[in-house]
């Protein structure tokens, strides 16, 4: 960690980190001081997309999540030195803050970009994209929410498709039914970069948090 993630994560924490603990429910319009649509980022590397996406968006508040100290400090540092008071870092498991610390319907939209892929046939069952997941993040997500997953590991991305495409609770905004184009508002990442100088392809992936019909019950 340099000197200036430690001062950034030393001065701003208090003001703008969250330690998930499991131990309250996060009121989301306290924590930002304000009502308007929450985005959660799982996964956020150094954070330098995070503060791109944030300034494009000032009207969106997004809540990053990561457990990379170096990171946290540096997002933070971004977040201070481009005046960013619509970003909060948390630092911790991202599965206990859906489940224990957010209400329904608490958040506008999901991204996940570059999640670890777990590579290794027998550590499949450790990526974040599965149907457990997605269930539970569909109770924090408001209908019309958007999921937006990116990966530059194909086998990973055709597991997002399938696992997405099967949960009822989410459907592909691409009329064709695979992956999405990049995105304008997602920007290019260092690690992004690296992938693409080796050749490896990227796919977005967007779905929609679905508004399931009430079924009229029926007189006997």
């Amino acid at each position: 960690m340099t000197a200036g993630q430690a001062d950034a994560l030393q001065r701003l924490w208090p003001k703008w980190g969250l330690d998930i603990d499991g131990q309250r429910v996060v009121d989301i319009a306290e924590l930002f001081g304000n009502d308007n649509p929450v985005v959660l980022e799982i996964g956020f590397g150094m954070g330098e997309a995070t503060a791109q996406m944030a300034a494009a968006a000032p009207e969106t508040n997004v809540l990053a999540v990561d457990v990379h100290t170096p990171g946290q400090g540096n997002l933070l540092n971004l977040a201070d030195q481009n005046g960013l008071a619509n970003v909060r870092v948390g630092n911790g498991d991202a599965i206990i803050l859906l489940r224990e610390m957010l209400t329904p319907d608490a958040l506008d939209g999901l991204r996940v970009y570059f999640p670890d892929p777990w590579p290794k046939k027998r550590h499949h069952k450790r990526r974040l994209i599965q149907p457990e997941f997605l269930t539970l993040a569909a109770e924090r997500l408001k209908p019309g929410a958007i999921v937006h997953c990116a990966t530059d590991w194909e086998p990973y991305a055709e597991q997002m498709l399938e696992v997405l495409t099967a949960h009822p609770d989410f459907e592909n905004t691409q009329a064709d039914g695979g992956f999405a184009p990049r995105p304008q508002f997602r920007p290019l990442t260092r690690f992004e970069g690296q992938g693409l100088d080796k050749g490896h392809v990227v796919n977005d992936l967007l779905f929609r948090r679905v508004q399931h019909e009430v079924q009229p019950r029926t007189g006997a």
